[in-house]
């Protein structure tokens, strides 16, 4: 374990009430991690917060609701997170926004600029009021979930395709300034998983037999299959890995 060992950190996670965000925090608690759950609603981060709790005993997990669309709330997250823990070691973005389902000749300029603001500009806040004190204390992991829909165009998601290869790049530039501090930054990006936020994508039987056909594995992915990378790049065993994008998609980028 000690190669993956997370004892000691504490690592925010976004959008952390559900899907890959709650799978992730799980398994930082599990290796050793404090987590934050944060989310819009404060429930469902108490809940997942709670359960945490539950299966290790001690304050594992805080719950601290905050909406990535609004500074505000992302600074008060931050500094909540540093009054009750002291510090944050590793960052992880997950939480983001597809508000279109169709060709980009029909998105809305609201809903254009919302997929932009919430998948880009929200993560470029977050980082800038994280990494100072990481900087400070020259160690830190930062993680963008990103998506292989950044790696390929969409007829019907093509917006938040944009979004995600622009946080490819946000990660290699940031990895650029920060590496000097050891303070690295990566992106993950997953193929088709099981979550309530693609679930418009597998909900359908037509659309999950043309995604599955494809992909060499035969199926999409779940939530658990995603926390394992982020596992890797929060600890010493992912120590070496800046600027980069590990792409955990059953191999459907390959076929």
């Amino acid at each position: 374990m000690s190669l993956f060992d997370l004892s000691g950190k504490v690592a925010v996670i976004t959008g952390s009430s559900r899907g890959i965000g709650r799978a992730i925090a799980e398994r930082m608690a599990e290796h050793g991690a404090k987590v934050v759950i944060s989310s819009r609603k404060a429930e469902p981060c108490q809940e997942a917060a709670g359960a945490i709790n539950a299966k290790h005993g001690d304050k594992r997990a805080v719950a601290i609701p905050a909406n990535i669309s609004l500074k505000e709330q992302l600074a008060r997250l931050v500094d909540e997170t540093m009054k009750v823990f002291g510090q944050i070691d590793v960052l992880v973005c997950n939480a983001a926004s597809n508000p279109h389902y169709g060709p980009m000749s029909t998105i809305t300029d609201d809903q254009l600029t919302k997929t932009l603001s919430n998948n880009i500009i929200s993560n470029h806040w977050l980082i800038n009021l994280v990494a100072p004190q990481m900087i400070a204390r020259k160690d830190g992991s930062i993680m963008i979930v990103s998506s292989v829909g950044g790696l390929r165009g969409s007829p019907i998601l093509g917006a938040y395709c944009i979004s995600k290869a622009a946080d490819f790049q946000l990660a290699r530039n940031l990895a650029v300034e920060y590496g000097p501090h050891n303070v690295r930054v990566n992106c993950i990006a997953p193929g088709l998983i099981r979550t309530d936020f693609a679930r418009a994508l597998w909900e359908n039987p037509d659309n999950l037999k043309r995604s599955t056909s494809r992909t060499p594995l035969g199926r999409i992915g779940e939530p658990d299959e995603i926390a394992g990378a982020a596992v890797l790049l929060a600890s010493p065993a992912g120590s070496f890995m800046t600027g980069q994008v590990i792409v955990i998609d059953g191999g459907s980028t390959i076929s």
